[in-house]
This record gives structure tokens, C-alpha cells and sequence, in this order.
């Protein structure tokens, strides 16, 4: 059991910023989470988006260690990091800038699906800083640091915010829940093991746009938690395919047994549904494989609403066409759980490797 410390222990712990592949991937996911998408504004140069990526990376490094950032007026808040992790993803404009020869390494567009109902104040962008913490003074300070450092060179084109369980309320390794109340994530390769490698970073036979980096997909999904409400356990269960008590599907025990779609009940329907959302979102094909890395949200309902509530789903893979697009179009086509989720927000980013000491990230792109 990991707990939480009485002497602030864990708000003293670091996470490493300087190394071959960034932080904030394969690190056990923190309890506090904002996803900042940023526009570069018009007329910038490689120089100076190259001055701004150093500049970033700078305060990066310096924050994640629990160090003020260079111009940090409120020092005092730097100190307590709580894991801090920033993690640069880069969208299609930023590789624009970079010249025509850089366009193809680059993210590419997620084709439209049937569910979507996508606003552009939530999707897209140039730039994204992904920063995680186990605390949310921390990483509402490091969010301002870095926003100060991007004003001249930026325009904010989306904020989105979440959370997971608190520190130390679970034990370490616990797959999170969402707030449909369902276990979310149980099939995720274990960070540093080969499968993990394999769909994050990729393989001779399925390369990443980069070695050492990867690409990531945010989808920001909204959950009708009202009309979730009227529907039964059992009909929730059969809508996901899984135990709402331990997340284990309909055919096992317990959360990791290997779902069996064959059974079937006594009067001959399989007892996991052929629209059920474990049966859409596994693949028969070993190479659809993605690892996830979702918050939750909770945001102030508008005029005459009760709730405004869903999953920012982050998706980690190394190839967006090849691993994350079919499991979507099979989820697009007949899952269940669509009649009580709608996608709003949309965005594709590739995620450059680490960067080394004197270094900043994204710094072999200007190689």
C-alpha cells in the first residue's frame, strides 16, 4: 500500500525532466491534470518558435525538480513538485513553421466519426503542454509559469482540466474509474514492459514518427451522468461488458481474466454483447493496441443543467492510423455506451523525445 506521507514526503518527490524520452508517458499517472493547447501566432519563425521551446523546457526542468522557474514571483510554490510532469506534443501548425520537409513527420488528422459533435474551442492546436502533478497548487503554478513564458509567442486555444483518485487513497497500480463508475483502462500495457515499448514507441515493424517519441490523442468525451442514472446495474454491465464491482468482464472473475465472447447464456445470446463497449474496443488484431492515460473532469454545467461531466481520454500509440483509428471506427459503428457519450473535443499531437541537459525538447526537429 502506498500512503500518503504525514511529512509531505511525497511532495518532495521528482520525476526526472532531462532524459531520451519525456516524462509524463510511461510515469504512473498522477492525481491532478490540465491539458493546454496553444496556437503560435501568426508570422512565427523557426527561431523564435525555437526560442520558445528553450524557454519552456528551461522552466520545465526547473519546476519538475521542485525549483522556481526563471522569472517565478512565487518561488515559495515551486518547491512542493508532487511528481510534476511536462510533456510537449506538437500539432500540425508547429511543424508548418518548421518547413515543408518537416510537415510529414507530423501528426495527421483523425478521420470524421458519426458521434462526434466536436467544437473547435476544444480541439486542435499547435502546441500542447501536458502537466500532471499529485498536487493542484503545483500544478496550477506550473500552468501559470509556462503560460507567462508563452504569452509573447502564444495565443491559449484550450484549457481542459482533471483528476483522478486523490494520493493515496488506492493502492499504487490501481486502474482508475471514470465517472460512469466503471474501471477504465484494465487492458493498458504495464509501463516498462515489452508490449509496452512495442505500442507506445513501436517496433521495426511499426515505427513511431520518431525513435523515442511517440503520438497522442485527446478526446474529450461528454457523459450524460443523468441519464446514466436511470439505468439499472445489470444494464450497465452489459452496456460495458465488464463488473462494475471489480471490472471484471461478464465471463470472469476478476479485472485481468481474459473475457470469453463464445459463452453464451441458457437461452443462447453471448453473455458479453456484441455491442458492449469491452467487445467494440478489443481488437482481434494484436497491433490495435493503445495505452491510456484518461482524467476525469467535472466542469460547471450551463443555464439549467445539473452536470457537465466526461473523460479527457488521452491515448498514447505510435502509429495514430494504424493503432487508435480502428478501434474508434469499430467504437463509431456500435458501441452501446454512444447512446450516454459524445465526443466534443478532438485533438492530434506527436510527442517528441526527451531532451538532454543544455538541451530543450524538440531540438533535433532544428538539427
Amino acid at each position: 500500500m502506498q500512503a500518503a506521507s504525514e511529512d509531505g514526503a511525497n511532495g518532495a518527490r521528482t520525476v526526472p525532466f532531462y532524459a531520451d524520452r519525456q516524462a509524463g508517458v510511461g510515469t504512473a499517472a498522477q492525481a491532478h491534470g490540465v491539458f493546454i493547447a496553444l496556437d503560435l501566432k501568426t508570422g512565427t519563425t523557426p527561431e523564435r518558435l525555437k526560442s520558445l521551446l528553450k524557454l519552456l523546457s528551461d522552466d520545465a526542468a526547473n519546476l519538475t525538480q521542485g525549483k522556481p522557474a526563471l522569472a517565478d514571483t512565487e518561488g515559495e510554490l515551486a518547491v512542493r513538485p508532487a511528481r510534476l510532469t511536462v510533456t510537449f506534443g506538437f500539432g500540425p501548425g508547429l511543424f508548418r513553421v518548421l518547413g515543408p520537409e518537416r510537415v510529414q513527420a507530423g501528426p495527421l488528422d483523425l478521420p470524421a466519426f458519426s458521434i462526434d459533435k466536436l467544437v473547435p474551442e476544444l480541439s486542435g492546436g499547435d502546441l500542447l503542454l501536458q502537466i500532471c502533478a499529485d498536487d493542484p497548487l503545483t500544478v496550477a503554478h506550473a500552468q501559470r509559469m509556462l503560460l507567462k513564458d508563452s504569452r509573447s509567442f502564444t495565443t491559449v486555444r484550450w484549457v481542459q482540466s482533471g483528476f483522478r483518485r486523490a494520493y493515496g487513497t488506492e493502492q499504487s497500480g490501481t486502474t482508475m474509474r471514470n465517472l460512469f463508475g466503471q474501471v477504465d483502462g484494465t487492458s493498458n500495457p504495464a509501463p516498462g514492459s515489452a508490449e509496452f515499448e512495442r505500442v507506445v514507441y513501436g517496433d521495426d515493424s511499426m515505427p513511431a514518427w520518431t525513435p523515442n517519441g511517440t503520438s497522442l490523442v485527446i478526446r474529450r468525451i461528454s457523459m450524460n451522468l443523468d441519464k446514466w442514472d436511470e439505468l439499472d446495474k445489470s444494464g450497465r454491465e452489459e452496456a460495458v461488458g465488464r463488473r462494475l464491482a471489480n471490472g471484471a468482464p461478464l465471463t470472469g472473475k476478476s479485472e485481468h481474466d481474459e473475457p470469453d465472447f463464445a459463452a453464451v447464456t441458457p437461452v443462447g445470446f453471448p453473455v458479453i454483447a456484441d455491442f458492449s463497449h469491452l467487445r467494440r474496443a478489443r481488437p482481434e488484431d494484436s497491433i490495435q493496441r493503445i495505452f491510456r492515460r484518461a482524467f476525469n473532469y467535472d466542469s460547471v454545467p450551463g443555464p439549467g443543467g445539473v452536470s457537465d461531466s466526461g473523460l479527457i481520454f488521452a491515448s498514447y500509440q505510435a502509429d495514430v492510423q494504424r493503432q487508435f483509428v480502428p478501434i474508434q471506427r469499430r467504437l463509431d459503428e456500435l458501441d452501446l455506451l454512444n447512446l450516454w457519450t459524445t465526443p466534443v473535443g478532438s485533438a492530434v499531437f506527436a510527442i517528441p523525445p526527451g531532451c538532454a541537459p543544455g538541451g530543450f525538447v524538440g531540438d533535433g526537429l532544428f538539427a
